[in-house]
């Protein structure tokens, strides 16, 4: 083989390994799914954002409808406000809610949208009216604790003693 050829396939093979690596990294940093279609902005409030990040998924029925592109703080109303960019081609009653949910045990958490049933279409700059926040994992454990260990103290307390 010449010197030229063997060149070329180390380049080639180079090449092919940059290409990966960059593939990796936007798929690691949640930046592999740019979009050129036509957006319309809406926003949410909610008590608790949990983990959601900007540029995650906004799904409905289990499809990507759109992405988060912003999250705040609204100092008025002390609720954080999500900022979600809706693709035009799909269009969601003005009564449709937003919930924050996980996917899997332990998973990524996105924005679920369902539908409502009014007439009128959500457009640029509106308000989801009702939202459910994020379940937040630690939360509920600590409640599961303490709800047995109140019921493990209570039921000694009730309990008379023996020989009265």
């Amino acid at each position: 083989m010449t010197r030229e050829r063997t060149d070329f396939w180390v380049g080639l093979f180079v090449l092919l390994g940059a290409i990966a690596l960059v593939f990796l990294a936007l798929r690691a940093g949640n930046m592999s799914s740019f979009s050129f279609t036509p957006t319309y902005q809406v926003t949410a409030h909610f008590d608790n954002l949990g983990g959601l990040k900007v540029r995650a998924p906004v799904k409905s029925s289990g499809v990507v409808v759109g992405r988060v592109a912003a999250i705040g703080f609204d100092n008025e109303r002390f609720q954080a406000v999500a900022t979600l960019d809706l693709e035009q081609q799909y269009q969601f009653p003005a009564d449709s809610s937003a919930s924050i949910l996980t996917s899997g045990l332990l998973g990524e958490q996105y924005i679920g949208l369902t539908p409502g049933g009014d007439e009128k279409m959500l457009a640029q700059n509106s308000r989801i009216q009702y939202t459910q926040s994020a379940v937040v994992l630690e939360e509920l454990i600590s409640k599961f604790l303490y709800s047995s260990a109140d019921k493990e103290g209570g039921g000694a307390q009730d309990a008379p003693a023996a020989g009265q």
